[in-house]
């Protein structure tokens, strides 16, 4: 049985926390945590805080974050007094790519797009995770149709290593109700439309009836609204 097969079988029926708590167990410092301080990545900060999680906090910080974002990642700080490590792109790749293409080439297609993001995510989260033997993300099945086709457990090929999403079979009722109930903090912007929070050139809020991830890259029409970071794997 390979690890990842051997993992699902361990976890199952286990809820998020049981599920936070073998992985703590099982790879203690030897599993990440990536942040991107949206509410169901608040709600795996808040659990990993109560059980004590040896698990390191990441984040990802574009250099095009919203203010708001600034302000839910001071306030996680302050509430869980949990250590959370910024990673940036590289500073020269950055300005190459403006010096050549100017701040706002992502708009001009969805090459230039995927470079951008490559730069400014998928480089910094590379270098991040690496060493590291478990992945835990905020990912849920409902999400979107490309997460819908993920697994609650993963093998991530391209950075060689497993990944676990805790919350994969929540609802977004189940993940409000658990930031009501334990007063975790959370983006306001949340509360004015936005779903799906990224890099503020990207992101709008979205409209009555459109699919979560509808206002990330709007103006792309046959993206499937990833950047990267999560490739389906089956």
């Amino acid at each position: 049985m390979n690890r990842v097969a051997e993992i699902k079988q361990e976890i199952q029926g286990l809820d998020a926390i049981g599920i936070l708590t073998y992985v703590d167990t099982k790879f203690g410092s030897n599993a990440v945590f990536t942040t991107s301080f949206g509410i169901e990545d608040q709600v795996i900060t808040h659990l990993l805080a109560s059980i004590r999680s040896q698990a390191q906090l990441i984040t990802l910080d574009t250099g095009r974050l919203f203010p708001e974002t600034y302000y839910v990642w001071n306030r996680t700080l302050e509430t869980y007094r949990m250590p959370i490590r910024a990673y940036y792109p590289n500073t020269s790749a950055v300005e190459e790519l403006v010096n050549k293409k100017g701040p706002s080439s992502f708009y001009q297609s969805i090459e230039d797009r995927k470079e951008c993001c490559y730069i400014r995510k998928i480089e910094p989260l590379k270098r991040a995770i690496h060493g590291y033997e478990v992945w835990i993300t905020g990912i849920r099945r409902e999400q979107s149709d490309n997460r819908d086709q993920m697994e609650p457990v993963e093998w991530d090929a391209s950075n060689q290593i497993i990944k676990i999403h805790p919350l994969f079979d929540w609802t977004l009722a189940e993940v409000e109700l658990q930031l009501k109930n334990n007063f975790i903090p959370y983006n306001p912007l949340h509360d004015k439309g936005f779903p799906s929070i990224g890099c503020q050139p990207c992101t709008r809020a979205i409209q009555a009836g459109e699919d979560f991830r509808a206002g990330r890259w709007w103006w792309e029409d046959k993206s499937k609204k990833e950047c990267g970071l999560h490739q389906i794997t089956k």
